[in-house]
């Protein structure tokens, strides 16, 4: 009697996994190419009508804004705020460089900015710098405006950025004039030029750095932040107790710089890296359930995924877009376990499509997924998930490659003249009773065309027409 596992003497289909390690290379490269742009991300670089004087120290606190405004850069100007002002600081200086972002953060930003005890300085440097968009509004609100020459300012139009078309003209119309108003009131406070205030907003109106200083948009051009100190040496703002004089001598630098929780945030925040976040973690958790016991994707993705909630706790998130997500997970789990030919894959990627379109609120808030990312992650999604897909299918269909069934087909060395009554044959390294219709000499080729408990029923394989 041939030496066989019990699971060989069992009548039951036993399949194959597909091969899965160039899947498992392409999730490892998508996952570290993400991985390296985040840790570029997170270690790159009571007298009201007398002005009083600030003489005692000479502190400016410095804080760098560059990317853009999201709840993680909110919280870092918020500690900073704290800071100088424990710290009595003479000023604190914000060095801005940024294309704009979400406008409930920038209100936040304003509102704190406004409410300082400590006099503010937005500064957009270096030269080639912008504050654009929500950018502009922070910097009209700061106590002291200034830019650095080749910096420009301007652009603050609420834009849908990743849905590619207008969803509600009213809304937009309303959020337009919102922001509008909100650019005059605060040009307005601080005496700056609102007309053109107003017209960032509603005409997408930019300014070159003398173009602004000429237009009473900000109080200073500097050429670096030495010439920007020495300019503020006498200047008088208004703060919330009243006017200050600002007297600076040997002015002590102390730069605040963002703790890791902030350059967490921060990052992730943004609605592109928030995005694929999910994205990967959705494709990790699917390849794991495909392929149960690969650990790493799974691992990967149920972190990923975390992370991706997390960010989406601090974006305006639409309810129907993150639905049309989960319905996407559970149309692709569906493709393994039900036989659909492709049809149940389809319909999660269309849902998936347009989860991602509508994933974020962007008549409210102005900011989406931009176009670029969304169709470069959903194609790579797309693909990848394709390919799983493919992959389990043909597992599923093809003939069982271990088990009793999976020996008919294969080819074997007669050993014993096989008959009627029997005979052996050598396969697979073991010697096996068979049985023929005809006889067969020793050393014949055979071939298994059934098999009844331990005993093969072969023929010739020449006479196989398949």
């Amino acid at each position: 009697m041939p030496s066989i596992a019990k699971s060989q003497m069992q009548k039951t289909r036993a399949q194959i996994q597909p091969d899965t390690h160039f899947l498992k290379a392409v999730l490892l490269l998508f996952i570290t190419l993400f991985l390296s742009v985040l840790a570029t991300s997170l270690w790159g670089d009571d007298q009201k009508d007398k002005p009083q004087d600030i003489t005692e120290h000479s502190r400016i606190y410095l804080v760098k804004l560059k990317g853009s405004i999201n709840p993680g850069a909110a919280e870092f100007l918020k500690r900073a705020l704290r800071e100088a002002d424990r710290g009595l600081a003479t000023c604190l200086v914000i060095e801005l460089d940024t294309p704009g972002g979400l406008v409930s953060t920038l209100r936040d930003m304003v509102q704190e900015v406004m409410a300082s005890p400590i006099p503010t300085v937005v500064y957009v440097t270096p030269s080639g710098a912008q504050a654009a968009s929500a950018g502009a509004i922070l910097t009209i609100a700061a106590h002291v405006a200034a830019m650095a020459p080749g910096t420009n300012i301007g652009a603050a139009h609420p834009v849908n950025l990743g849905s590619g078309g207008e969803k509600d003209d009213t809304m937009k119309q309303k959020v337009e004039n919102d922001l509008a108003a909100m650019a005059r009131s605060v040009a307005t406070e601080r005496g700056r030029n609102a007309e053109w205030a107003e017209k960032a907003v509603r005409e997408s109106v930019s300014a070159s750095a003398r173009e602004a200083m000429e237009l009473k948009v900000i109080d200073i051009l500097a050429k670096d932040l030495s010439d920007l100190i020495q300019q503020l040496d006498g200047m008088t703002v208004r703060l919330p107790d009243g006017p200050v004089k600002l007297v600076i001598s040997n002015p002590e630098i102390i730069q605040i710089k963002e703790s890791l929780r902030e350059k967490i945030l921060r990052t992730i925040a943004d609605p592109n890296i928030a995005y694929i976040l999910m994205m990967i973690g959705m494709t990790g958790l699917y390849f794991e359930l495909a392929h149960p016991g690969t650990i790493f994707p799974g691992t990967i993705g149920a972190i990923c995924l975390l992370l991706g909630l997390f960010a989406l706790q601090a974006l305006p998130v639409s309810t129907a877009g993150l639905l049309l997500l989960l319905l996407a997970v559970i149309l692709f789990v569906m493709e393994l376990v039900i036989t659909s030919h492709g049809i149940l894959g389809a319909a999660g990627l269309a849902a998936l499509l347009l989860g991602s379109m509508m994933l974020f609120d962007t008549p409210k808030t102005g900011v989406s997924i931009d176009t670029d990312v969304l169709l470069t992650t959903l194609l790579g999604v797309g693909s990848f998930l394709a390919a799983i897909t493919y992959l389990a299918t043909r597992a599923t269909l093809s003939r069982p490659k271990s088990g009793a069934e999976g020996l008919i087909g294969e080819k074997g060395l007669v050993r014993k003249t096989v008959e009627k009554m029997g005979g052996k044959v050598f396969l697979h390294g073991e010697l096996w009773t068979a049985v023929s219709d005809e006889t067969i000499p020793v050393d014949t080729e055979v071939k298994v065309i059934d098999i009844d408990g331990l005993k093969l029923r072969v023929s010739r394989t020449h006479g196989d027409k398949s």
